[in-house]
């Protein structure tokens, strides 16, 4: 999948008018993401993605320590939506990246995180299921 198909998929996921709108919450959803993973974890979950698109998880500040509320904040700050539009849009994006990353990768990225970011896989379907 290529940067246009990948941002073309949030777009439509989100049901968003413009392409832009798109890719403020792609950015916004995975630098956060990146800031809580450890960064070999991040590197892991972008290498399949688009370059234009792995690089909010491959240059975000890694390790910080928040909880899922934190995330959401950050998101939504980023976004400029609220936390309730912020969840959604962090659930349909990475299950998105779901769809391009092999199962395995997800997993990790799940397993690092504390039990309260469960939300946050609600929409994902991993292959081994």
């Amino acid at each position: 999948m290529n940067y246009k198909e990948f941002i073309g998929q949030v777009q439509h996921r989100l049901e968003y008018a413009q392409f832009g709108q798109a890719v403020r919450s792609t950015r916004a959803v995975l630098t956060t993401l990146g800031e809580r993973l450890h960064e070999g974890e991040a590197t892991d979950l972008a290498s399949p993605l688009p370059m234009e698109i792995d690089r909010y998880l491959t240059e975000a500040d890694h390790g910080q320590r928040f909880d899922y509320q934190e995330f959401l904040d950050r998101v939504a700050e980023r976004e400029g939506v609220d936390r309730a539009d912020a969840n959604y849009h962090a659930q349909q994006l990475l299950a998105i990246v779901a769809e391009i990353v092999p199962a395995g990768n997800i997993e990790k990225v799940r397993n690092q995180l504390p039990d309260d970011f469960d939300p946050l896989f609600e929409g994902v379907e991993l292959a081994t299921e």
